[in-house]
């Protein structure tokens, strides 16, 4: 919805950049910071973003690009266009990053002290009016939600889309499988583009268990044929204390979620500064999950945009003007009408459009199961009798095969918006079993279109009942409870919400694996993929019978009104 009443803080001032502005911490530690303020006498609301990449990509003067691996950590935003229009942007390195000092403890609660600290700073200063806000994507908006935990006295806005909170679920271990490509990627592209700060990165394992106790966790993990596969993780854990290790060898020795993760993790139900959150389609990878857990346990002021499945240019920039809407009402206190529309707002795929709502899920959603059915069927009917089951091998010296369950071609249009849940029924003869599951939408051409992606770790299945809901299972992974071979389990599979519309004339598509070998069509899909896969040959069964009631859960919020037809909708004469 736009007003008349819809506007901005109008663009009028030059700007004044000071470099490398040195902030102390409470500890004695200088945190360095680049700040971009109006050129003009009086006092203006502070924006802050901190990061650990390299600080001159931040402001540099490029044509924004599509995001790419070399570019991705530009995330700041545009300091020029929020000082123009009488606001203060700080952009400050987080310890043991760029020229600031001490260590780098990845998101430590070091970390989080820091960015309080950094805000109480910026709104003592004689050219901040005292209020703060916080801005920026990626790393830039997990600092702000974290540090919204604490609710510095001066936080008064986060706009912070594409923000993992789950550091376990969300970044390091989907479904508890290990993303090792991505860790390892951006774990030794952050230490590489240190280029001011030589200081070492610190292990907090290490200093937890002690030299002793540290040695002994690396040698069990390289005992680990899944870990063995992989060359980067055995160089990081055979030279542990070399560049970017401490980091990585953290991640892979806290394989189970416990202390290391939740030092971290965002304890969202104690916030209380209003809050932007958001993300796109294509993001399920990474960041997606924490826009809508952020929505449901946020109790403060929010608003929430998921976009097409493209993330955003680099240096960011699109949100701009939505961001400066949301600070000039809530920095400078500006009626715009801003918190009159909608909360919520998504993009469509496949249609080229927006949905607003004021709940998530959507209210209209009606839950629909497809059940698994023999020869690769996937449909609303329920099970005949004696359909048995599917097998596939995965052998990692062989064939690394599959499943695939197609519905029927739709006769209307079907839109799916929301959580997704994989109830499946399976036994193995390994002792362990690595799920990815992918949802695709088919044109009648057969050309395939991944939507979203779910994982899960067999021996990590155990589900939280008291925290779960029909459509969204939660998962402790706090152990590991090995499977018996030939034993049928029950196993329930979060999929990572989409929002889709599947035209008439396509078909809605599960894929069952236990590797995420396919070939990414870009950087979305690549960073959702990378992960450890099984070492030991195993045949894995998939059961879908009355006794069995394999099925995906959709969130069905328009068309399926009839279902579908198993005929196409095509009506013969017998003659």
């Amino acid at each position: 919805m736009i007003t008349k009443n819809w506007r901005t803080s109008e663009r009028k001032y030059d700007v004044v950049v000071d470099r490398d502005v040195s902030i102390r911490m409470s500890d004695g530690l200088i945190i360095d910071c680049d700040i971009f303020r109006p050129h003009a006498s009086g006092k203006f609301p502070g924006i802050l973003g901190t990061h650990p990449y390299e600080k001159s990509w931040q402001s540099s003067p490029a044509m924004p690009r599509g995001m790419t691996e070399r570019n991705a950590s530009v995330e700041a935003g545009d300091s020029y266009f929020y000082a123009r229009r009488g606001y203060a942007h700080v952009i400050a390195n987080v310890r043991g990053t760029g020229k600031s000092e001490g260590q780098y403890t990845n998101y430590s609660p070091q970390e989080v002290q820091d960015t309080y600290e950094i805000i109480e700073w910026i709104a003592s200063q004689p050219w901040c009016s005292g209020d703060v806000g916080m801005f920026g994507v990626s790393s830039f908006a997990v600092t702000q939600l974290q540090v919204a935990v604490l609710n510095p006295p001066h936080l008064k806005a986060l706009f912070a889309p594409f923000g993992y909170t789950d550091f376990y679920g969300d970044k390091y271990y989907h479904g508890g499988i290990f993303a090792h490509g991505f860790v390892c990627g951006w774990a030794n592209r952050t230490f590489q583009r240190r280029v001011d700060n030589r200081t070492p990165w610190s292990s907090w394992t290490r200093e937890k268990l002690g030299d002793e106790k540290f040695k002994k966790a690396i040698a069990e993990a390289l005992q680990d044929r899944e870990i063995f596969a992989q060359p980067s993780i055995v160089e990081a854990l055979s030279n542990p204390q070399k560049d970017a290790s401490p980091l990585i060898v953290d991640v892979v020795l806290n394989k189970l979620d416990g202390e290391y993760w939740q030092e971290r993790a965002v304890k969202h139900e104690k916030i209380r500064t209003p809050t932007y959150l958001g993300g796109c389609w294509g993001i399920y990878g990474l960041h997606l999950p924490g826009a809508f857990r952020g929505w449901e346990k946020i109790s403060a002021p929010k608003k929430m945009t998921i976009g097409p499945p493209i993330y955003l240019d680099r240096p960011v920039y699109q949100y701009q003007y939505e961001s400066l809407r949301w600070f000039d009402h809530w920095l400078k206190g500006i009626d715009n009408e801003i918190m009159e529309e909608p909360p919520i707002r998504l993009f469509v795929m496949g249609t080229g459009e927006w949905k607003a709502t004021n709940e998530w899920p959507l209210p209209e959603t009606h839950w629909t199961p497809f059940y698994l059915h023999a020869n690769g069927l996937l449909s609303e009917h329920e099970f005949w009798p004696n359909e048995g089951n599917s097998s596939f091998e995965d052998n990692p010296f062989n064939l690394r095969g599959g499943l695939k369950f197609l519905s029927p071609p739709l006769v209307e249009n079907t839109e799916v918006i929301g959580p997704i849940k994989l109830t499946l029924y399976a036994s193995t003869t390994d002792d362990e079993v690595l799920w990815f599951i992918s949802l695709l939408d088919v044109s009648p051409e057969g050309e395939e279109r991944l939507l979203t992606r779910g994982w899960l770790r067999g021996s990590q299945r155990e589900v939280d009942p008291n925290k779960s809901k029909p459509w969204e299972p939660v998962h402790p992974h706090t152990k590991r409870d090995p499977l018996k071979p030939g034993e049928i389990y029950e196993f329930n599979i979060n999929v990572v919400p989409t929002g889709n519309l599947f035209k008439a004339g396509h078909r809605i598509v599960l894929k069952i694996s236990c590797v995420d070998d396919e070939k990414p069509k870009n950087f979305l899909e690549a960073i959702a993929q990378g992960h450890l896969w099984r070492q030991t040959p195993s045949w894995i069964t998939v059961y879908h019978d009355a006794d069995h009631p394999s099925c995906l859960l959709l969130p069905i919020t328009k068309g399926n009104i009839i279902g579908t037809y198993m005929s196409g909708g095509n009506i013969t004469i017998n003659v």
